[in-house]
């Protein structure tokens, strides 16, 4: 069966480097699926999920943003932030989307709206992929093998 290789990087680390079978990501124009032999791709990522699949099994991630680059066998996300679903912690989470529609209820001046609609995404996103993880009997933190 034919593999493509994934690389998932961020300034601090690799998060994931392994072969798989296919690739979801969350670009700037929805959700795509990524196969071995696609053809050469280079997106803009928003905040959401990652899934690696290798023989069913799966890899959740959440990517905070970022760039997909993709050809024939390899695919490589370069990514701002980057955690697997089990690392995310959802009461921080939830924290994090309440000070930022606080502050967007808020209003004023003083209120950066931009910056405060992009936290409030960043932290749904990561409140969907944590519970993505829960529902997922595939999903493993551990490398594929």
């Amino acid at each position: 069966m034919a593999l493509i290789h994934l690389d998932v990087l961020t300034v601090e680390r690799t998060v994931f480097s392994n072969d798989v079978d296919a690739i979801v990501a969350t670009s700037v124009d929805g959700q795509i699926s990524i196969l071995p032999g696609h053809v050469p791709l280079v997106t803009l990522l928003q905040p959401g999920e990652l899934m690696a699949r290798r023989d069913g099994d799966e890899r959740i991630l959440f990517v905070s943003g970022g760039f997909l680059q993709v050809s024939a066998d390899e695919a490589t996300v370069l990514a701002d932030a980057c955690e697997y679903a089990e690392e995310i912690d959802v009461q921080r989470a939830e924290a994090a989307r309440q000070r930022a529609q606080e502050l967007l209820a808020a209003g004023g001046y003083d209120v950066d709206a931009v910056a405060a609609e992009a936290a409030l995404r960043r932290s749904l996103a990561r409140i969907r992929v944590a519970n993505l993880r829960r529902r997922s009997p595939h999903s493993h933190n551990r490398p594929f093998e």
